[in-house]
């Protein structure tokens, strides 16, 4: 008899697990950039984060730039002179931002009529006593040495204001009168003052104002359609009535063709051609940071409209591509910002705040790159300027503010914390948004409910108004004590007098 091994059954075999290491790292790129971007509080801490960079790219540019215009004709000035006047300003601006960034939601909205009056007030002042028409525009109001823009003012009070009053306009009331009517009344007023103005490229920034605010309120397209339509024919009213505009539309024309054959088409469009010529002679690294040529009186206006021309050739390609990128991010951000929104009025305003700024420097860089008439807008952040700056600084706050008000971001700062900067800004901890349905449901509890007894209602409820009588319990003051039986009788008797009234209530119409 032969010995037989009995062997045992082996078990069935488990398909291997991936480990860690056998994951595509790739994946793991990908879910680390999705957890990175739904994080709650990113929006917020990126559009600070590009402001940040944007203002301190400028200011190395202002301070380059400069030099040679700060220095004057007779060489008796100081080439720090229009960097350091640049660098007060932004300080300026900065404490405006701090301020944007501290106003409540609920504030910004009351304030919004009073700033759109004094805003309106200061562009009829403009026409009344203007000064500085030596570019072509009185727009400008002169206070001694100091001097500001009106229109940079109107174009952020508009923004604010449009939010509040087209965020009236819903679906459940197509009333044009509920907020859209007047909104449009309003603009096409401000409009036709900054007309008046001859500042075309003002113009162009509040069109685009109005138009991302219709754009982004839901209106219906065939009235979206007449808007931009009416915005064109007034534009090319404009530009046709006065000879220096048109010239600027045939230079324009001419420089995209390349065609400088006569001196009349060379001298106008000596700016924008020695802008292409700084373009190109960067390269792809430019020349360096302060050795520009172009600076040294071969391009108009080179720390103000064509400041990005000496961006492309002391910074390159490179230099000029990540310009570009930034204000793309803050396009992407700004807009992520509206659509995290619940409260109407924080949509509309942080899109059309977003749309105004990205927008801008756009059509900026445009221009300089030949695509675009020239139109004297300026670059955000970059370009030298006072008015602009504060203004383009407290938009961005407002946008910021927005972004540390959306529904997900307030949690987390609530059970995270606040960011460091948050903190030492001493900004106030936001609130989310209540609508009415959500303030009726906290209120509800608060009523008072049928068959309880009057002894039971809690006398709290005029404490929320604010009132200053004694909301102790009744038996507290007056030494009354319920006991349970005299509150068995008090709901009895309620119970009985519901149920003879049940007859008389079914008759009612």
């Amino acid at each position: 008899m032969s010995d037989r091994t009995t062997q045992r059954p082996s078990a069935p075999r488990r398909p291997r697990q991936k480990t860690p290491a056998d994951a595509s790292p790739w994946k793991g790129l990908q879910e680390k950039w999705r957890r990175l971007l739904d994080s709650p509080q990113l929006d917020y801490k990126v559009i600070i984060l590009v402001t940040g960079i944007l203002v301190a790219l400028g200011l190395m540019i202002s301070l380059s730039a400069s030099m040679v215009t700060s220095r004057g004709t007779d060489g008796s000035g100081s080439v720090f002179s229009q960097f350091l006047r640049q660098a007060v300003i932004v300080l300026v601006g900065l404490g405006v931002m701090w301020g944007a960034l501290r106003i409540r939601p609920a504030k910004l909205r009351a304030w919004a009529p009073g700033f759109l009056f004094v805003s309106v007030a200061l562009l009829l002042l403009v026409l009344v006593i203007g000064v500085g028409d030596d570019i072509g525009s009185r727009s400008w109001i002169a206070l001694g040495p100091l001097s500001f823009q009106p229109s940079e003012i109107a174009k952020l009070a508009l923004s604010v204001w449009g939010a509040a009053a087209v965020s009236l306009h819903t679906r459940r009331n197509p009333d044009i009168s509920s907020g859209l009517g007047p909104f449009i009344l309003v603009s096409f007023g401000i409009l036709a003052l900054v007309l008046l103005q001859r500042d075309l490229g003002m113009m162009f920034s509040l069109a685009l104002v109005v138009l991302a605010l219709l754009l982004f309120s839901g209106v219906a397209t065939r009235a979206f359609g007449v808007a931009v339509g009416i915005i064109t024919v007034v534009g090319a009213l404009a530009i046709t009535a006065m000879s220096y505009r048109s010239d600027r539309i045939s230079t324009w024309f001419n420089a995209v063709r390349l065609n400088f054959d006569d001196e009349a088409g060379q001298a106008a469009a000596y700016q924008a051609r020695q802008g292409l010529y700084s373009l190109s002679d960067g390269g792809f690294l430019g020349v360096g940071p302060g050795q520009s040529r172009a600076k040294w009186n071969y391009l108009p206006e080179a720390t103000n409209d064509f400041v990005f021309a000496i961006i492309g050739e002391e910074l390159g390609i490179l230099g000029a591509a990540a310009v570009i990128i930034l204000f793309t991010i803050l396009g992407w951000f700004g807009i992520r910002t509206a659509t995290k929104q619940t409260d109407p009025f924080l949509r509309l305003l942080s899109a059309t705040l977003t749309a105004g700024v990205v927008g801008q420097a756009f059509y900026n860089i445009g221009y300089v790159c030949g695509l675009l008439p020239v139109t004297g807008v300026q670059l955000p952040l970059i370009s030298a300027g006072g008015t602009s700056a504060v203004i383009t600084l407290a938009t961005l706050g407002l946008l910021a503010n927005c972004a540390r008000h959306e529904p997900e971001t307030v949690s987390s700062m609530q059970h995270e914390g606040r960011p460091w900067f948050d903190r030492v800004l001493l900004l106030p901890e936001p609130a989310t948004h209540t609508s009415g349905a959500e303030h009726r449901d906290r209120v509800r509890p608060q009523a008072r409910r049928y068959g309880e007894p009057v002894t039971h209602r809690s006398a709290s409820r005029s404490g929320d108004l604010g009132d200053r009588r004694d909301t102790r319990h009744r038996s507290d003051r007056t030494g009354y004590r319920d006991t349970p039986e005299r509150v068995d009788r008090t709901r009895s008797r309620q119970q009985r007098q519901y149920r003879t009234d049940e007859p008389r209530r079914r008759r009612r119409p």
